[in-house]
């Protein structure tokens, strides 16, 4: 392959990724905080986005199961008391040594292996919801997911049952039947934590909701998370002031809660989850010098937050400085290697970039691992590019069909096409050579 060809296959790649500057990773004051509306009509904790899209918006397709109400038959009105009741579930969420979690954490209902986001949890851990009726956590990225206009690449991928905060009819207003829950359990997400799961199978309206605890274990390989433990010893004016900020929000008010935020980081320099979500705020409003000082601010309260060197690494890919992306996002994996996939992704876009070209295919089949629904069929791609500048035209081959499978609608698909015929045509001779019958 020629070196020619080696640069204008990647191109194309790094230029549509950069071409905007949404929020890719939004995990808001640790593990959840309450989404709030953005510009593009989407919802993040907090608002992680810049200019609309979140990562957790996959078009809003739907998933089987889970199809759209009509108007019944006679022979059907029997059913119709059950399939506009509500289901409600309750319960509480607790640490392996007992204790509330630090931060609010996500509730999911994972039906099929794909998980939807229905509320979060209370101080004291607890939590109450309806399912599939909390349309504010519709595209929720405290759940990861990775599509390409989610990822501000500009290409309009796509994909089905990709597991995102957007699947399953979140916004459902007629409710969840019996029939919906087939196949479905509910569970807690806080990365770098494993959690208990209860059945929702065979659930109905008039059980008695409370689905009991649901305990996070501590997973290996884990030193940093996302919530902070500077946060127990703010002072009370300064944790009045942090409650006043995510107020404020949540009702989309962003100076207000730029105040907010502020005062408490004044009354408490190393209030580490403050400065987080006052860089958020700074982000939201497009200042992204303001922000990264407020991430870096952060970091310098308390090393092991990782949500801060999330935010860092999708402001230097924005600028596509690599360097800092490679740097963000290997010392984020290093501290909570289960944050999300789509860290992967970006540590393996930078080490391309940088041509290392080792450590660039390891974090691209590491974030494929993580992502085993293909909700990012883009890092095939990735993978692709890594494998054919490594001279494995074989298997670049098989990486670029099957991002042209998972994502045949993609706009770059044309790009991608020419890619594989010029990997294809460095394959030819060594079809020949191994066909080729001894004399």
């Amino acid at each position: 392959m020629t070196k020619a060809f080696v640069l204008r296959s990647f191109l194309g790649l790094t230029v549509a990724l950069c071409t905007s500057t949404q929020g890719v990773f939004a995990q808001r004051g640790g593990a959840g905080a309450t989404p709030t509306p953005t510009p593009g009509g989407s919802t993040a904790p907090g608002g992680g986005n810049v200019g609309g899209g979140g990562i957790n918006n996959p078009g809003g397709n739907t998933t089987p199961g889970l199809g759209t109400s009509r108007i019944p038959t006679q022979d059907q009105t029997q059913q119709m008391p059950e399939m506009q009741r509500s289901i409600y579930i309750s319960g509480k969420v607790l640490m392996d040594d007992g204790t509330p979690p630090p931060e609010q954490v996500v509730v999911e209902r994972v039906c099929n292996g794909n998980p939807r986001p229905e509320g979060y949890t209370d101080s004291k851990g607890r939590f109450s919801f309806a399912l599939g009726q909390n349309s504010a956590m519709m595209a929720d990225a405290s759940v990861g997911s990775m599509g390409g206009s989610d990822l501000g690449m500009g290409d309009g991928i796509r994909t089905n049952n990709r597991g995102g905060g957007n699947m399953g009819g979140m916004g459902n207003q007629r409710g969840i039947s019996e029939r919906d829950l087939m196949g479905c359990e509910v569970r807690a997400n806080l990365p770098g934590f494993r959690s208990d799961v209860v059945s929702l199978s065979g659930r109905r309206s008039m059980d008695n909701p409370d689905v009991g605890v649901l305990v996070l274990h501590r997973m290996a390989k884990v030193e940093g998370y996302t919530f902070s433990g500077t946060s127990a010893y703010a002072p009370k004016d300064a944790k009045k002031a942090y409650d006043k900020g995510r107020d404020a929000v949540k009702k989309n008010k962003l100076p207000d809660a730029e105040k907010e935020f502020q005062k408490a980081v004044d009354a408490y320099p190393k209030y580490a989850v403050a400065w987080y979500e006052l860089g958020m705020v700074h982000q939201q409003q497009k200042q992204l010098d303001e922000a990264k000082k407020c991430y870096l601010e952060s970091l310098k309260a308390d090393s092991k937050f990782v949500s801060p060197y999330a935010q860092l690494a999708r402001l230097s890919v924005a600028n596509q400085n690599w360097e800092e992306t490679a740097e963000y996002s290997g010392k984020l994996l290093k501290l909570n290697p289960y944050f999300s996939p789509e860290v992967y992704f970006y540590g393996a876009v930078a080490n391309l970039n940088l041509k290392n070209l080792d450590a660039a295919e390891e974090q691209a089949r590491e974030g494929l691992k993580m992502d085993p629904k293909n909700r990012n069929p883009r890092m095939n791609q990735v993978l692709g590019v890594v494998l054919a500048q490594k001279q494995d035209f074989k298997g670049a081959a098989e990486s670029m069909r099957s991002y042209l499978k998972l994502a045949p609608n993609a706009t770059d698909v044309d790009h991608v096409k020419r890619q594989l015929e010029e990997i294809e045509r460095q394959l030819a001779p060594e079809a020949a050579s191994a066909t080729k019958q001894p004399e």
